[in-house]
């Protein structure tokens, strides 16, 4: 039995981005460096690519990804990545210890990032697990309910120094991990959670156009040179 599987999504429709999965990343499609990732991952049995766009499955087949046609259905702008998840784990004949979910959209992950989460996973004991990284030196603020603006991670009536001020931390979008069990209430996150550490630059995801070339530089200075 595959014990850790790792599962790409990536669906064909993008209104942000029309076919943001294909479009060149810093020498390759997009999509192909998730499925690169995965596949020089030890820890990672096989590699699942989960798709509706026969485009993006093409490139799938020849980057190596085991295949998954997924339905319309689960493709549409509101269907969830754990609805996508589910439907590509029904279509396996066994089903994996820990299954790692990975997003085209956040390629910012060094060599050794989905080793370090999967073992943190397997030695911590955790259900769930996300990667992320330290806020540092950002004091957020929102507003109530009454249109004020109220301080959220800080008390700044009474305000401490930084180095005193418990740690906050950002969910990146990098890497997901879970036991499949976890998915039965349709949720990445249940029973004992946990967080790989990652750099704070990593938590930049391309979600506009405007995202595109800052992302390509990050990648090739800190990813590509390495």
């Amino acid at each position: 039995m595959d014990k850790v599987i790792a599962i790409v999504l990536a669906r064909g429709g993008s209104k942000g981005i029309p076919r943001k999965n294909v479009l060149d990343f810093c020498g390759r499609p997009l999509v192909a460096w998730s499925i690169l990732q995965a596949q020089e991952t030890t820890e990672i049995d096989k590699v699942y690519l989960s798709s509706d766009s026969k485009e993006i499955l093409d490139i799938g087949k020849e980057y190596g990804a085991i295949l998954i046609e997924r339905p319309e259905e689960f493709s549409t702008d509101t269907a969830s990545s754990e609805s996508a998840v589910k439907h590509a784990l029904s279509t396996l004949d066994n089903e994996p210890e820990i299954v790692v979910m990975l997003e085209p959209t956040a390629p910012l992950r060094m060599p050794g990032d989905l080793s370090n989460a999967i073992n943190k996973f397997k030695e911590e004991g955790w259900d769930s697990g996300f990667s992320g990284a330290e806020l540092e030196d950002f004091l957020i603020w929102k507003k109530d309910d009454n249109d004020n603006l109220v301080s959220v991670n800080y008390d700044y009536v009474h305000q401490t120094r930084r180095q005193d001020r418990e740690p906050d931390f950002v969910e990146n979008g990098g890497i997901y991990l879970f036991k499949p069990e976890v998915l039965h209430a349709n949720n990445r996150f249940g029973g004992k959670i946990g967080i790989s550490m990652m750099e704070f630059w990593q938590s930049f995801e391309i979600d506009s156009p405007a995202d595109w070339p800052f992302l390509e530089t990050l990648f090739e200075k800190y990813i590509l040179k390495k």
